[in-house]
Order: structure tokens, then sequence, then C-alpha cells
């Protein structure tokens, strides 16, 4: 509980008990750290209004802070900049892939899949459209899937693109047995 005069002097510094007390919550998030910009200022503002005025801080030491929170101030500017380079490179990639997946429409598309036994296997299908679900592209792939009755229908797969094992029709297969 904090005293009637409501003040805590830390490393000879006094401050007023509640800032403090917020000062210190406020820098004991993930890393204990960092302090923000906030609480800096909070610091030292508490720190120049308790200070002693027959022996004033030091201007070095007070130009030594300034220089401090600047540098923090260039920090977190540097570091949202970045993060809106990051969000934007991200988008660019995931516009230029929806691009090339696009010119798969209409092609014969192969790929494999992981059963529920744990072996693959191979699927082919028409590649009729992309889709996007949470920022990841993937085809929509019409095949010929076999019904409970026995008729051959046609069914719209999801495929990821990353399990695709060839795009076009296989032009490797028994041509050799025409010469």
């Amino acid at each position: 509980m904090a005293s009637s005069l409501n003040t805590i002097t830390v490393n000879g510094v006094t401050y007023d008990y509640d800032e403090y007390k917020a000062s210190q919550t406020a820098t004991t998030d993930t890393n204990s750290n960092y302090i923000s910009k906030d609480t800096f200022l909070k610091l030292l503002v508490t720190q120049m209004q308790y200070q002693d005025p027959l022996s004033p801080m030091d201007n070095g030491e007070y130009l030594s802070q300034l220089a401090q929170f600047s540098a923090l101030e260039q920090m977190t500017e540097v570091a949202s900049g970045l993060s809106d380079v990051y969000s934007l490179v991200e988008n660019m990639d995931t516009s230029i892939l929806v691009g090339q997946l696009t010119g798969m429409i209409g092609q014969q598309v192969q790929w494999t899949a992981t059963n529920s036994d744990g072996t693959t296997s191979t699927y082919e299908g028409v590649a009729k459209s992309v889709s996007i679900s949470d920022g990841t592209p993937s085809l929509m792939v019409e095949t010929e899937v076999t019904d409970s009755d026995g008729n051959t229908v046609k069914a719209m797969t999801k495929v990821d693109i990353s399990t695709l094992t060839r795009i076009g029709t296989d032009t490797t297969s028994d041509d050799s047995s025409a010469s």
C-alpha cells in the first residue's frame, strides 16, 4: 500500500507511486527489457518534476535522455515502415501467383493427395477457377468421380497448389509405339 505522500524513490529518484506502478506494469510485457516511448516520457517528466531545485539534473544527462527518446522514436518509425513493406510484398506475391494461376484455367492438371490411410494417390482434372481462402490461393478443379450408383459424375475439388505435379496433358505416354 502507498504511503501518505504517495511517492516512491528508486535509485535516488522520487516518482509518483501511481505513475511508477503503471510504468512497471507497462514494461513487463513479453520482454522485460522493453520500455515503450510513453513509459519513457512519463519517467522523464516525473524525474523532472521531482528533481531537487538546489541540485538540478545535469544538462548532459538530460540531453542524453532526449537523444535516447529520439532514437526510440526513429526505431519505432522504421519498424512500422518495415511492417508496411512486408505487407506490400506479401500482397504482391499473392497477386502475381493468382495471375499465374489464372493462366492454368482450362488446362489439365495433376496433383497428389494423401489418403486417410497415409498412402498417396494421383488425381487429374481440368482447372476451372482460382480460389483464395485466408489469403492462400488454390485451384478449383473439375474431376470425374464415381457416385454410389456407379455413375460417373463431375465434381469440383479444391487443390492446393503445392500438391500440383503436372500442368497440361502428359506428352510422354506411349508415343514410341507409333513408330
